[in-house]
């Protein structure tokens, strides 16, 4: 599916990234239709499988909107924010941002606005849905749920005074006029200081990034695990109704456990549904998880966006 690449500004930053027009009104002199919005998860960008999934959106009639994380991949840094942050609520306000540009393009119904993430990213769409009504579906795909919890199963028990103070030091440091300290995304050996140390994290963005992203940094500043330890996105799960969710998970997660994903997905009101995908936290995006996670992301925001509408 043909797209345009496209770019929007708010908050003083300018966001870059791809509109994938709905398949139904490529050749027949536009009109509007559905959009879904996309966005990726932590330190992730839009080259890493997104524009797979907006394929196949796009090829079920619903336009899509992929775009980049303020200071990730094509996207500008927000003024006086370093690039490489993960800010979970600066984040959510721009996707809040990215659906206001959505529904400012005359091949958009304003009125049928879809939201999709994965990982860090559903746990984003999970929040901003709960609390943005032009939302009128939400998929999250093996989601983030408890940054306090997830920081415990991540981060050795012996680290978590030294970490603490780490942190305290980086803001005396920042204010005191010094560039952001840098830990690597992911690190060959899981007992290296990295954001995500876990085997499968360094083979998935590796790969993934040799293949399709070769612009991809390893690199978050130190202050991303902070405001990761303190996010909570599970506790929005229950104000998300009446908006549809859809919540994708692997029971076999170990970097954003799946038996957390599912606890907490019994905390969400109707209507809900939940679908379980084989394999661990990355099988989503390519083989036959993403046949699973794509298909039911696709049939929910059909469902949802164009046969109710």
């Amino acid at each position: 599916m043909a797209r345009e690449d496209i770019e929007f500004t708010a908050q003083g930053t300018t966001l870059r990234g791809w509109f994938y027009p709905a398949a139904d009104t490529v050749g027949s002199g536009g009109g509007e239709a559905p959009c879904v919005v996309l966005q990726h998860g932590f330190a992730a960008v839009k080259e890493m499988w997104l524009d797979r999934y907006a394929d196949v959106f796009s090829t079920a009639g619903l336009s899509c909107l992929v775009y980049d994380h303020p200071g990730f991949g094509a996207s500008d840094a927000i003024p006086g924010t370093p690039r490489q942050e993960i800010d979970p609520w600066q984040q959510v306000r721009f996707i809040q941002h990215a659906i206001t540009y959505a529904q400012s393009r005359p091949d958009v119904d304003a009125e049928r606005i879809g939201l999709w993430g994965s990982s860090y990213g559903a746990a984003n769409a999970y929040v901003t849905a709960a609390i943005d009504r032009r939302i009128k579906a939400i998929v999250g795909q093996v989601p983030a749920i408890s940054g306090s919890q997830h920081f415990r199963e991540l981060v050795r028990i012996d680290n978590w005074a030294g970490m603490d103070a780490m942190f305290a030091a980086e803001r005396a440091a920042i204010a005191g006029g010094a560039a952001p300290t840098m830990i690597p995304v992911v690190a060959e050996d899981p007992t290296a200081v990295s954001a995500l140390p876990t085997p499968d994290s360094y083979r998935w963005f590796t790969a993934t990034a040799e293949e399709r992203a070769p612009d991809w940094r390893n690199e978050v500043t130190l202050l991303t695990m902070e405001y990761f330890r303190g996010y909570e996105p599970g506790k929005y799960l229950p104000l998300i109704s009446p908006t549809p969710l859809l919540m994708v998970v692997a029971p076999n997660d170990r970097l954003a456990a799946g038996e957390i994903a599912a606890a907490a997905f019994e905390t969400a009101a109707q209507p809900k549904k939940i679908q379980l995908v084989a394999g661990g936290h990355f099988d989503a995006y390519t083989g036959p998880g993403f046949e699973v996670s794509s298909g039911a992301a696709r049939d929910w925001f059909v469902e949802h966006l164009l046969t109710k509408s």
